[in-house]
């Protein structure tokens, strides 16, 4: 179980970045190399409990984030939205704020995404990066971005008279976790329940801000990603799970071609979040992978 987990318990601090109050949590192996890790979308810092004490008693120093409008983390305010260019601003005050001497970002899935797009804009600053199924967003078609726009204004409304959904207690938030991650393990189901839900009225309702399930009106184009993926210079480690819900888009290997200095991991028995399913081998992959680095 999480809560039973050896190794080094987080602490917990906030700090400002691009004006947001931002939750960090903070497992201190003594090093002076920063592991600065990303969540995935409709995640938390805590999603990394089960691999930040390994990697702290390597030696690390790991610093988990709650991002944007995620677990205790600001929501953005009256006006604003969640777009990766904002994540991205974010996350580079973040590391100016937290990094020791070296820094090296882990990302899962958009977390993942965010982390590469980092390592493109600031090439010098990453020692490394270590991207769990970050490359798999899917090339979307042509489609009337007029429209796309109008929905995506019109479900930002929607999404703030509604609010968060509510489930009538902690049990239920873990149910809700394991309806759409069927590998997670009960009791990380209901650790991660118990931190990314807070009372309601009604009983209670998951932390991040309902705006995140809104269509934004900017659609994913390849063209524009892999420039960003081509101006990495640092090694980069792509971790994959083995029964990942995600299948891998038709030009994969042309995504990993664009960067410069890449190896590839599968996690045995993982799906996508693989940090619930498999924690010691995903701890063990990036270890490996900043040993030989």
């Amino acid at each position: 179980m999480i809560r039973d987990a050896p190794g080094i318990a987080p602490t917990r601090r906030d700090l400002q970045a691009n004006g947001l109050r931002h939750h960090l949590l903070e497992w201190d192996g003594g090093g002076r190399t920063t592991l600065l890790c990303l969540h995935g979308f409709l995640d938390m810092a805590w999603g990394f409990a089960p691999v930040a004490p390994a990697l702290a008693a390597g030696g690390y120093h790991v610093v988990a984030p709650d991002l944007r409008g995620h677990g205790d983390t600001e929501w953005i305010g009256a006006g604003g939205y969640y777009h990766f260019m904002d994540y991205l601003h974010d996350v580079a005050d973040l590391a100016e704020a937290v990094t020791r001497d070296d820094l090296v970002v882990v990302g899962h899935s958009m977390g993942a995404s965010i982390a590469a797009l980092f390592a493109g804009v600031f090439p010098e600053r990453p020692r490394a990066v270590v991207a769990m199924e970050g490359m798999r967003l899917p090339e979307q078609p042509d489609e009337d971005l007029p429209r796309r726009a109008a929905d995506w204004i019109h479900g930002v409304r929607r999404a703030r008279l509604r609010g968060p959904r509510v489930l009538p207690d902690v049990e239920a938030c873990a149910a809700r976790i394991r309806q759409f991650d069927p590998l997670c393990p009960p009791d990380v189901a209901l650790f991660l329940a118990e931190r990314g839900t807070a009372p309601v009225a009604g009983g209670r309702a998951f932390k991040h801000d309902p705006v995140h399930v809104t269509r934004g009106p900017y659609p994913f184009r390849l063209e524009q990603w892999t420039r960003y993926w081509r101006a990495i210079r640092c090694p980069v480690l792509l971790v994959e799970g083995e029964r990942t819900e995600l299948p891998p888009p038709p030009d994969m290997a042309e995504r990993v071609a664009c960067l410069r200095d890449v190896r590839t991991c599968l996690v045995p028995g993982a799906g996508h979040m693989m940090m619930r399913h498999e924690p010691a081998a995903v701890a063990s992959a990036i270890l490996a992978f900043l040993q030989a680095v």
